[in-house]
């Protein structure tokens, strides 16, 4: 069993121990999710903590959607919910890129690629595989890439 995972398991114990509702539906889901994960396919496997942080990821991202769709659909209840195990989730992700160390970092990607040759907007699949590995985690995609347009457009 992964670091990552074994503590998702002892802070569900504690959780319900404390008789913490929220905090234990939240870590039963994810860790189902993560069992899910690892039975999928042909044959079971042990995932790494990089793959759990994934699904933990990919689990706050549903939260944030979903209380979204909540507040479109008047649910103020059901989206105060989803935010709040969202929070619980983020607990175990690492610390997001503030907008100045994202713009850093894609800077110094965007120099790397036109040492390598790449230039203009055509030069956005080289800056994306540049930095992608390096804000793994740490920044949604879609801001990543908006950075990336932004930095080779102006």
């Amino acid at each position: 069993m992964t670091k990552l995972k074994a503590k998702l398991q002892d802070d569900l114990t504690a959780a319900i121990k404390a008789r913490d509702e929220l905090r234990s539906a939240t870590l039963r889901l994810t860790l189902t999710a993560i069992h899910k994960e690892e039975v999928a396919g042909t044959e079971a496997r042990v995932l790494s903590d990089g793959e759990v942080e994934k699904i933990i990821a990919r689990e706050a991202k549903k939260r944030r959607e979903a209380a979204e769709a909540f507040d479109k659909g008047g649910r103020a209840d059901a989206a105060e919910r989803e935010r709040a195990e969202g929070e619980v989730l983020a607990g175990y992700l690492p610390k997001p890129l503030t907008d100045d160390e994202l713009e850093r970092l894609v800077a110094a990607a965007v120099a790397e690629a036109k040492e390598a040759g790449a230039e203009g907007p055509r030069a956005m699949g080289a800056v994306m595989k540049i930095v992608n590995p390096q804000v793994a985690g740490r920044a949604d995609g879609g801001r990543v890439a908006a950075a990336v347009k932004k930095l080779l457009a102006g």
